[in-house]
Order: C-alpha cells, then sequence, then structure tokens
C-alpha cells in the first residue's frame, strides 16, 4: 500500500502525509521499511496539559534533522511560535532558590530554558532521584561529581529535577545549571534571576566547552539576561554588550561564584 502511495506521489508529483503512532519506547510503530521508504519522519510532541507543541524532524532527505518547531494550540489552530524561548521560562514575582536558566541547543536554534531542582530531606532508606525532561542516569553520576569535586553531599536527600515547559533536553550542556540549580535549592539561596549557565561537567570535575556558545550567548541578551557562567573556552573573543560573562574551568570555581554572589 505505502509502494502504491509512493508511486502515486511521484508520477502526479504531490506531496503524501502519513499520520502514524509510536510505540511505548517512543519509536515509530510497524515496520521500519517505512522510515526507509518516505523523505521525512516527523514528530509531533505535546503534553497534554499544555497548548504547546513541539515538532521534531529525525530524518529529512532536504534538510536538517534534529531541527525543532515551536507552535501554541489555539482557536483557530496550530500557530508559530516566533519566540519559543519564552515558553520555557517561568516568570517569578520574586528570585526562589532551585532555578537556574540554561540555554540549550536544538538543531541550530538556541533555547533558553529554565531548570529547576528541589532538594529535601529523605524519609526513606534510599533517596529519590526523579527528572524530568532530563537523563535520569545523568542525575546521578553528577551528584556523584558534586560530592566528589564540590563538597556538596546529597546522600541523605531526596533530589527532583525538571525542566519547565515539558521540554526534554538530552544534550550535556546543562550539566552546570543543574548542579548549580541543587546547590541553590540545598542551600535554600536563590540565584540571580538575570543569570545564564551552560557547561558539560566531566566525572574529574572539569568543566567541558559545549557547541556553538556564541549562539546561545546572543540568544541570553536578547532576552535580557545581564550574567553568564560559562566554560572557559567558550568565552567569546569580543565582549559583548550588556553581558557580563565569567569563564570558569572546573565545578569548583562555579560553586565559588555562587557563594560570592
Amino acid at each position: 500500500m505505502l509502494s502504491q502511495l509512493t508511486r502515486l506521489g511521484k508520477q502526479l508529483g504531490i506531496t503524501i502525509i502519513l499520520v502514524g503512532h509510536v510505540t511505548k519506547e517512543g519509536s515509530l510503530a510497524g515496520p521500519r521499511v517505512l522510515e526507509h521508504i518516505v523523505d521525512t519522519v516527523l514528530y509531533f510532541e505535546g503534553d497534554q496539559n499544555s497548548s504547546f507543541r513541539l515538532v521534531r524532524a529525525f530524518k529529512n532527505r532536504f534538510g536538517a534533522v534534529n531541527e525543532l518547531g515551536v507552535f501554541a494550540m489555539t482557536e483557530k489552530g496550530l500557530r508559530e511560535v516566533s519566540n519559543p524561548s519564552a515558553l520555557f521560562l517561568s516568570h517569578h514575582s520574586e528570585q526562589v532558590s532551585g532555578s537556574c536558566i540554561t540555554v540549550t541547543q536544538e538543531g541550530t536554534r538556541p533555547l533558553l530554558v529554565e531548570v529547576q531542582a528541589l532538594v529535601d530531606e529523605a524519609h526513606a532508606p534510599n533517596p529519590k532521584r526523579l527528572c524530568l525532561g532530563l537523563e535520569q542516569n545523568r542525575l546521578a553520576m553528577l551528584l556523584a561529581v558534586l560530592h566528589r569535586h564540590g563538597g556538596v553531599a546529597c546522600f541523605d536527600q531526596d533530589v527532583f529535577i525538571n525542566a519547565v515547559g515539558g521540554v526534554r533536553i538530552s544534550e550535556p550542556a546543562v550539566d552546570l545549571a543543574v548542579l548549580l540549580a541543587i546547590v541553590s535549592s540545598l542551600k535554600n539561596k536563590p540565584l540571580d534571576n538575570k543569570l545564564i549557565v551552560f557547561g558539560e561537567v566531566g566525572l574529574a570535575g572539569e568543566v567541558r566547552p559545549v557547541q556553538r556558545g556564541q549562539d546561545r550567548l546572543k540568544e541570553a541578551v536578547k532576552l535580557g539576561f545581564t550574567h553568564a557562567i560559562v566554560p572557559k573556552s567558550n568565552l567569546p573573543k569580543n565582549p559583548i554588550s550588556g553581558l557580563e560573562i565569567q569563564g570558569v574551568e572546573r565545578l569548583e570555581q562555579a560553586l565559588q561564584l555562587l557563594r560570592n554572589s
């Protein structure tokens, strides 16, 4: 049937859209040959409690993959969101602990996302580790690094991490933001609401550079952020107007900046 539709589309020069569903594992249901025949595979994602929808391209013969389209479900149908970064930021009336803004990269588009952490005393022998929107296993690794190289122990604390807006983050560039949010919640010390943080954290406590650091910083400036903590290797060669940038090489240096703020 699909082969017949493909031949029909080529003969008549028309576009054919096939709508299917995904399995519990998140892969396209049915035989894999379906993905090989079509030109593009798009995943339409959304939260039933949110009016926003995300479109991701996982295969594209005519363009880039891993791009992200953000749309809002309105009374008149889907409408493109021109400034998607604003969707994933909470607007607190005052500074709150456990909140850190980071910049993630979806394809070529930088997105500002708020990472929230809640650290509370555990009331069970095995403390809880829960992530929404981030990798569960990476959280356990980051907590071990925080203890070993930052001197901050959470072995007797429940730790909950959430990426605001229902966005899913898979890149390690948010490591430093996650750790600073955890420390902020544990110490009950709010971070500056005009602070942006990104950087990958290694097992040795080093803060590694991320791709497209310049684009991430420029996106932060557009939304009014004035301070940034980034990997030292991502420091721009030329100053960015309106943004004070501090580069760090190790987790300990980032934590020291947090204590001094």
